[in-house]
């Protein structure tokens, strides 16, 4: 893609790929988002402190018969600790989320509206449906608060706003996720990863 400035300090920036719709400035920390305007701001990145990570960004990641790109790095604060969450796309240039919390991986891909899970009522610990073929069970829900941002993401994401947070798991090991902020869901699909399986090309 061309550059751009960045329009609080005038430094250039360059999303990494065409899809991109939020980036943020390596010089004065400001999110940007994507618009046909042009670039407009959108508040802080936030802080990252440094800490032993299994990727940064622009390396390139061997998952199985994968590769993926990591493009963005987002950290989210739910508490007692944090955990982080890697944009990045794949051979053919489709994005997936890699999520790492306290050594545990799991590489995911959102879901459109139409392949969403039915269900009935509210989703709550414990509770079980079937998606497809194959049951899950509620086993984690919580907020998350985003602190941290820094490389290009799909879609904009804002320091300091909380999402709520669900993960269920699947009889045939399958992870089913679903986010929301107020009225306004997303959900994912994925399975875990063997950290020791990852061969990590660095940039």
């Amino acid at each position: 893609m061309s550059e751009m400035n960045c329009p609080n300090c005038g430094s250039r920036v360059s999303p990494a790929i065409k899809s991109v719709k939020m980036i943020t400035c390596e010089s004065c920390a400001t999110t940007l988002l994507l618009e046909d305007a042009g670039l407009r701001l959108a508040g802080s990145q936030g802080v990252l402190h440094e800490v032993p990570m299994i990727c940064q960004l622009g390396d390139e990641l061997k998952i199985g018969k994968g590769r993926y790109q990591v493009l963005g790095h987002a950290r989210f604060s739910y508490g007692r600790g944090t955990w982080d969450e890697f944009w990045a796309i794949d051979g053919s240039g489709n994005p997936v989320w890699i999520s790492v919390d306290e050594g545990d991986l799991i590489l995911q891909r959102e879901l459109p509206e139409k392949d969403w899970p039915q269900y009935r009522g509210t989703l709550r610990l414990g509770r079980t449906l079937r998606y497809k073929t194959e049951g899950f069970r509620v086993d984690e829900e919580g907020t998350g608060t985003c602190v941290g941002l820094k490389g290009s993401f799909g879609h904009p994401l804002t320091v300091g706003e909380s999402y709520r947070f669900l993960n269920l798991q699947g009889e045939n090991g399958t992870v089913l996720s679903a986010e929301s902020v107020g009225k306004d869901y997303e959900w994912f699909i994925g399975s875990w990863i063997d950290p020791f399986e990852v061969e990590v090309k660095a940039a």
